[in-house]
């Protein structure tokens, strides 16, 4: 069953600082690194778990500082398969999930995409904290993922950011169809 959903904190931007800085210091200065996921959505419902997307080189690039990144606390693991990522857990409890992407796709990735969306457009933003609801609610009877729950207005409304930018829909899915979170 996935975590409960909790009321946005306002510690949430204090956190994601905090952890960009140690993803910096543990890999690249020059990394850019940015605050997605619903925690980046100032008022949306979220798991407290902070999603931070790097700008990397290449992917290489993420394997070349691995040994520092794991020192500093961070560990491969995810069923996303379209990047690297590495996650960090405080008491056996996912905190922090640092999703990996190149310069090269950089401008067109979906989770920067879509937290612009909903920083955007509060109705859109309400309709996909009532979806993340929905879908913890479908977890918890078995019926559905979490993830899997809230893909299609996921799909949704990323289609409609991409398309307000004047790029073509990408499917959102990029994790194993075997996850259960």
């Amino acid at each position: 069953m996935p975590r409960m959903l909790v009321a946005y904190d306002p510690a949430w931007p204090s956190l994601f600082e905090a952890l960009a800085d140690g993803i910096r210091s543990a890999g690249d200065p020059d990394w850019i690194v940015e605050h997605i996921g619903s925690t980046a959505v100032p008022g949306l419902r979220a798991k407290p778990v902070i999603d931070l997307a790097i700008r990397v080189r290449d992917h290489g690039d993420v394997e070349r500082h691995r040994a520092a990144l794991e020192d500093a606390g961070w560990v491969v693991g995810s069923s996303i398969t379209t990047h690297p990522v590495m996650v960090r857990e405080s008491d056996g409890i996912r905190s922090a999930i640092a999703h990996f992407f190149t310069a090269a796709e950089w401008e067109t990735v979906n989770q920067r995409i879509l937290r612009d969306w909903l920083r955007e457009h509060p109705a859109d933003a309400a309709r996909y904290a009532h979806a993340k609801c929905d879908a913890v609610a479908a977890a918890a009877r078995g019926t559905a993922s979490y993830n899997a729950a809230k893909t299609p207005l996921i799909q949704e409304l990323v289609d409609a950011a991409r398309h307000a930018r004047g790029l073509p829909s990408v499917p959102v899915s990029d994790k194993r169809q075997t996850e259960r979170e």
